[in-house]
């Protein structure tokens, strides 16, 4: 899969799962030979960093909103974009992506409130629905299942 640019596209990091999933979806698909870019929030920025000091998970990480803008101003773009929400604020970032991008996408619906979520998305797009909270396990085995499908 050399060559082909996925983005993960992190907001908030209220819930616990964001983090996890993150590191190992951005991991996985760094083995698989994609090219690997990981745009968070602030906060969801220095969760990663923390927990992945030494860039071990994740090889690029960089400002979403700075992303966005490069994305709307042609410098830069996507051929895969996993998005992660769980609130309205995640679905407007999913929204927005889907409108200015040529990526592929994929919404990875999570918390308490994923069905009724996923049910909103009015855009193309796969959903990967989990309402896991803590145990990041259910969502792994549902994102295991869609990689595979991807490097096909």
């Amino acid at each position: 899969m050399t060559g082909v640019k996925v983005l993960l596209m992190m907001g908030c990091p209220e819930v616990p799962i964001q983090t996890s999933i993150a590191l190992y979806l951005s991991h996985k698909l760094t083995k698989l030979g994609f090219d690997v870019t990981v745009a968070g929030t602030t906060a969801a920025s220095k969760l990663l960093k923390v927990s992945d000091s030494d860039g071990y998970y994740v090889k690029r990480l960089v400002d979403l909103d700075k992303t966005i803008a490069d994305i709307i101003e042609k410098r830069t773009d996507f051929d895969v974009c996993f998005s992660f929400m769980h609130n309205d604020a995640g679905m407007t970032y999913a929204t927005t992506m889907s409108s200015i991008s040529q990526a592929r996408m994929y919404s990875i619906v999570f918390g308490r409130n994923a069905e009724g979520l996923a049910e909103t998305i009015e855009f193309d797009c796969e959903k990967i629905v989990s309402q896991d909270v803590h145990n990041p396990v259910r969502l792994k085995n549902k994102l295991d299942k869609v990689t595979e499908e991807v490097t096909k």
